[in-house]
């Protein structure tokens, strides 16, 4: 049941409608329940047990059982279906000429043989598909000697470069997914790791150096780790010039659409990093160019990409004083039913803290109620830094409103839950900071004194606001507006123009 709703859950009316004609062009007899169940799994009111009631109207648990697993494989049917038609149409036809070459080097004819492989030789190199272009160096290489008119060493010069390409691509892609797991274990399960040495080892084990010619797809795929590094450490900073180096040499590639998915990524990973490092008029930049390729294809990854524009460019707008403009845009959003259940996490948490920054305590009340799942819950939906996050904000919050016994068990749940994993990653910081959130709750007077302020800025010290995480700076605003008659929108506003 879990598995059948997730896919189904992902499809829009358009798909829906789509599948439905499917099924009545796939189903020989009249009879046939998959369509009424299809339609009884888009309601999400309805459980197993009711939707096999509609059906049936008893308890016939192997007749229905037997009908989910036919839907099911109608579903893989039609979602493969679908995509050969869509963004596998390259790879198909190129399949299509190497099979067709092989028949004609079967029957000796070969010149015409030749100009197949010839234009699927073309076709996949325009495309960086190395594996397989391995397939057609290989048929021609088999049948060169048969052929005085094709160029032996030259063949396999050009197999030797790609079987390389290939290979780096391949050694990216372990990289890639190693340091995945390692973040996956940082972020979702709450352990204790050095991230940055994790990296060098990697790297080092596969002698992968950052500055090679890459493919599309491998440079993504070390952009990506870059970010994964400047996630985990706070450090965005230090990996702007070479995300926007790497960015430009992928530009200067002809047909750089080809790989649109990955174009895509990268250019959110652009505008992310200069969000997080206050540069909002460039973010949004990068935001309207992630938008013109979002609708490239027929819009084909317009769906895929839509939550993780919307979030980035609402914080780009928050930040830069137009935080009704950023409001109106994720409210707008998260009313539309969407199977990204991170990136609607991250909104909806967003969200949150546009409406407090704002001192709208009853609508950030109303956003933090829709959050009624476990820590844990969310600790593998989207990682145990946007919990501490959430709890952070929720403790504000619960000040805010003077609610004590609201505040006070949360305060204790966040301190024996999270203290001790906050100083194993040396980000002591929010220890310090929930401690004063207390004592400015206990003691309000404290923070009309000049040695209070006085003492936050020392023990809050950074670098500069330049390098520092915008959100660590929105934290410790809160704090700061405890000193001053001013809003506290318009407290992390001056911080971060400071």
């Amino acid at each position: 049941m879990i598995a059948l709703k997730s896919i189904i859950d992902t499809f829009n009316p358009e798909d829906q409608q789509k599948f439905i004609a499917y099924l009545q062009q796939k189903n020989k007899r009249k009879d046939t329940k998959n369509i009424q169940l299809f339609k009884l799994m888009t309601h999400p009111e309805l459980d197993s047990k009711s939707i096999c009631k509609h059906l049936y109207n008893e308890d016939n648990c192997n007749a229905y059982h037997a009908l989910r697993k036919r839907l099911f494989q109608s579903l893989i049917d039609f979602t493969a279906n679908k995509n050969l038609e869509d963004e596998n149409s390259i790879d198909m036809q190129i399949i299509k000429y190497i099979l067709a070459s092989r028949t004609y080097l079967l029957q000796r004819n070969y010149d015409i043989a030749y100009k197949i492989l010839d234009k699927a030789e073309r076709l996949a190199d325009e495309h960086l598909l190395y594996p397989i272009l391995n397939e057609i160096y290989h048929t021609k290489i088999q049948y060169a000697p048969n052929n005085p008119k094709i160029d032996l060493e030259q063949l396999i010069v050009k197999q030797k470069e790609n079987q390389k390409k290939h290979q780096l691509e391949d050694q990216l892609n372990i990289v890639y997914a190693k340091l995945k797991s390692v973040l996956n274990t940082i972020s979702y399960e709450g352990k204790v790791i050095d991230f940055e040495k994790e990296l060098e080892s990697i790297l080092a084990d596969y002698s992968i150096k950052i500055d090679q010619s890459l493919s599309f797809k491998s440079l993504y795929q070390i952009l990506a780790i870059a970010n994964i590094s400047a996630l985990v450490t706070n450090k965005y900073f230090e990996i702007e010039n070479f995300v926007l180096k790497s960015y430009n040499i992928l530009k200067e590639k002809k047909d750089t659409n080809k790989q649109l998915y990955y174009q895509i990524h990268i250019v959110y990973i652009i505008a992310n990093t200069l969000f997080r490092n206050k540069k909002f008029e460039a973010s949004l930049e990068y935001i309207s160019e992630m938008e013109e390729l979002m609708q490239l294809k027929k819009g084909i990854y317009h769906k895929e990409f839509i939550l993780k524009k919307t979030l980035v460019e609402a914080l780009n707008y928050n930040y830069n004083q137009q935080q009704e403009k950023a409001i109106e845009l994720v409210e707008t959003i998260i009313k539309k039913k969407h199977s990204d259940i991170e990136s609607q996490l991250d909104l909806h948490l967003s969200l949150l803290m546009f409406y407090f920054q704002k001192g709208d305590l009853t609508n950030a009340k109303s956003v933090l109620s829709k959050f009624y799942h476990t820590d844990q819950y969310y600790i593998e939906k989207a990682g145990i830094d946007w919990v501490i996050k959430k709890n952070l904000a929720e403790i504000l919050l619960y000040i805010e409103l003077q609610d004590d016994d609201l505040l006070y068990s949360r305060l204790k749940s966040f301190k024996r839950r999270y203290k001790g994993y906050l100083k194993q990653i040396h980000q002591t910081r929010i220890v310090t900071f929930i401690n004063y959130a207390e004592k400015i709750y206990k003691q309000p007077e404290m923070v009309e004194s000049n040695e209070f302020s006085k003492l936050i800025k020392s023990t809050f010290e950074w670098t500069s606001i330049q390098k520092e995480d915008i959100f660590v700076i929105s934290f410790y605003a809160w704090l700061k507006n405890k000193t001053e008659e001013n809003t506290l929108y318009q407290t992390t506003i001056n911080l971060i123009k400071s």
